[in-house]
């Protein structure tokens, strides 16, 4: 069959990609969370019908669970129209053969289907519906309720992928969705409005009747053909430069910076860098989401006093950007980075425009992250602490690091789901950065006191601070000892 000469073929162009093999270590890495996750799913979905027995005694486990799927949808269509990479396909080599237009344009919506990664919340459904809506109900009830979920998931991956493809993951459609979802939660929480009894009954209507089935069907049928349309208007490259170039640019004017001379240009170009590519504007995007992650752990009293984590937390919401940006500093410019060591630029001023633009990330954050300033005057030292930590000494370990990073980065893919230009020492730069810090305010802490805890890190990042010259210096000749190594790597395929 058609299409499943289209599988091996894309299966076959992955494994004999140059950057298959590299990337081996990070895909045994990945597998072995993926099973960490996996275990850990099962067992939720073997607890949650005690949960949600003990969490409400008026309503059944079933009907609590149906209540929430209207709030799974819009969560799950949120993170996958932000995270979701969308399916390509290499067109041309197959226009020219005898192949339906339909079976390609099918190929390509449906693809994303068959990910495993789809279906991992199947761990948590199956096993809900063998224990508690068999009890409380039937097996036709239960193969019912599993279905409708394969069915919404069918629905919210062709939907995210419509919606990323008609609207663009831009910062308009970011902040539309950020509105949505915040509007919802504030009627949830004033009490004003609720999905809750809507989602219930709607839910209640789709697994115990019979024919209830045909509701999400439809809605997967309706994304589909939304899908089909798509592509049937936009099958032919001509047509996507055609609405480029009817289209609004946006440019960005990043002219002030030039007064700071070529510092402030190589600034510039890195802010444009970040700003027009896919993957850096994704991790700006994700960084939004990742701030609010203090919520979980100030809030959480079973964390008071585990000084440790919080110390890891304070680091990580303070210098979220400049983390996320800082591991691939140098890969970001992989894909010109003959024609920037063919320039007359200094490299210690290739250096130091990093240096401060990651510096200025990292204000940036500290200065979001002060509304977690009312938890308290432990967490106001914490924050404190850690930025000036991040300013003087993370930020130069991930300068330093990054050298080691000989992998090219595909700017033009988002990062979600994306691990292009990933390789172990990824996650092993978290050792030193995060790891290592914790560790010591969770030593210190509990061996002496928490002010002493933070003021040896804090005294570390004013040295730091202090001795920023001397720390730039060793970075650039780390970078001269591996500049051939870089240019090399950055020039091969994935």
């Amino acid at each position: 069959m058609l299409i499943i000469s289209l599988v091996k073929q894309e299966w076959k162009k992955s494994y004999r990609a140059q950057g298959f093999y590299k990337n081996l270590a990070v895909s045994l890495m990945l597998g072995f969370f993926a099973i960490y996750m996996a275990v850990v799913l099962l067992f939720l979905g073997f607890s949650l019908n005690g949960m949600l027995e003990a969490a409400d005694k008026n309503l059944n486990p079933m009907e609590l669970f149906n209540g929430a799927m209207l709030y799974i949808l819009l969560i799950g269509l949120s993170f996958r129209f932000f995270m979701q990479q969308l399916n390509t396909f290499n067109l041309p080599p197959y226009q020219v053969l005898p192949i339906k237009r339909s079976a390609l344009m099918n190929f390509l919506i449906l693809r994303p289907l068959s990910n495993p990664v789809n279906y991992f919340l199947l761990l948590v459904v199956i096993p809900f519906a063998v224990k508690s809506v068999i009890g409380y109900y039937s097996v036709s009830v239960a193969f019912r309720f599993v279905l409708s979920f394969v069915l919404l998931i069918w629905f919210n991956s062709l939907t995210a992928a419509f919606l990323k493809r008609k609207f663009g993951s831009s910062l308009l459609s970011f902040l539309f969705v950020i509105l949505v979802l915040g509007s919802i939660a504030a009627l949830e929480y004033f009490k004003l409005f609720s999905l809750f009894n809507i989602s219930k009954s709607l839910y209640g209507f789709i697994v115990l009747k019979s024919y209830g089935l045909i509701l999400p069907i439809l809605f997967v049928c309706v994304a589909y053909f939304l899908n089909n349309w798509f592509f049937s208007q936009n099958y032919y490259p001509e047509n996507f430069n055609s609405k480029i170039q009817t289209s609004k640019t946006v440019t960005t004017d990043m002219s002030f910076l030039n007064r700071f001379g070529v510092i402030g240009e190589l600034i510039g170009l890195e802010l444009k860098l970040i700003l027009r590519h896919k993957r850096t504007k994704s991790i700006l995007y994700m960084s939004g989401f990742f701030l609010l992650y203090g919520l979980i752990f100030y809030t959480n009293k079973n964390y008071a006093n585990m000084n440790g984590m919080l110390f890891f937390v304070a680091m990580f919401v303070t210098g979220l950007l400049m983390i996320m940006f800082g591991q691939w500093v140098i890969s970001w410019d992989s894909g010109h980075f003959d024609s920037l060591m063919t320039n007359n630029i200094p490299i210690r001023t290739y250096f130091m425009a990093n240096y401060y633009l990651m510096i200025a990330f990292n204000v940036i954050c500290f200065i979001l992250t002060t509304p977690y300033f009312f938890f308290g005057e432990k967490i106001i030292f914490m924050h404190l602490s850690a930025f000036v930590f991040n300013m003087g000494i993370n930020v130069f370990l991930l300068l330093f690091l990054a050298t080691f990073n000989t992998k090219r980065v595909d700017l033009t893919k988002s990062s979600a789901m994306n691990y292009q230009g990933t390789t172990y020492k990824s996650f092993l730069i978290v050792i030193p950065i995060m790891i290592l810090p914790m560790i010591i305010v969770g030593t210190l802490s509990a061996l002496f006191s928490l002010k002493i805890a933070l003021w040896s890190l804090t005294l570390l990042g004013i040295a730091g601070i202090l001795f920023r010259n001397s720390l730039i210096t060793l970075c650039v000749n780390q970078f001269n000892r591996r500049k051939y190594k870089l240019t090399e790597g950055f020039r091969e395929s994935v």
